[in-house]
């Protein structure tokens, strides 16, 4: 069964009027395969937490955006040997797009739509033997760093995304990943278990 280590932990704060972010980026290891979803922007904390893992850049096979907006995807180019993936498509550095089909080539990972926060906006589905059924749902949830981290189901569907381009397709996808998950790795914020 895949593992997964969280590299870098989502940030979004504003500090003497300058914005810093960076989304939660996340490696799965499964059968071989190293995987990363949402590169983010922060490359110091990245690469760090790569070695800390005994892993350098050209071990990366994968790489799994949740959707383009730059504080997810900025880094994706620098995994020259991987491919990367996003809701439909593979892309690899030779200009080949092919599509796939809901997985991580060579795996059981599945990349499921989660439209709202973004249009083509998908989330990563991981079975895990300690964990169960991890969700890395991206943007479907993400809170700024001054805010409290509410995770009753009345508040997941309640928070506000100032982002937000559909905010009924939003509902939707978070009433899908609750469902489908026993703990959700968010954009921004901590890890958090679905109480069902």
């Amino acid at each position: 069964m895949a593992e997964i280590k969280i590299l870098v932990k989502g940030y979004a704060r504003e500090e003497n009027g300058i914005e810093f972010a960076s989304s939660t980026a996340t490696l799965i290891k499964d059968g071989g395969l190293n995987i990363i979803v949402d590169s983010g922007m922060n490359r110091e904390m990245l690469l760090v937490n790569l070695v800390k893992e005994n892993l350098s850049i050209k071990d990366i096979d994968f790489v799994v955006l949740t959707h383009t907006h730059l504080d997810h995807c900025l880094l994706a180019g620098i995994f020259g040997n991987a491919k990367v993936l996003d809701n439909s498509n593979i892309f690899s550095f030779d200009g080949k797009i092919d599509e796939h089909d809901g997985k991580v080539p060579n795996t059981e990972i599945e990349i499921i739509r989660t439209p709202g926060h973004d249009q083509f906006h998908c989330s990563v589905l991981v079975r895990t033997e300690s964990q169960g059924v991890v969700v890395i749902a991206g943007d479907v949830f993400w809170w700024a760093d001054e805010e409290k981290q509410k995770i009753d189901r009345q508040s997941l569907f309640e928070h506000k995304d100032p982002y937000v381009k559909d905010p009924k397709a939003l509902q939707k996808s978070r009433e899908k990943v609750l469902g489908l998950a026993d703990y959700i790795i968010p954009g921004h914020g901590e890890m958090f278990k679905v109480n069902k």
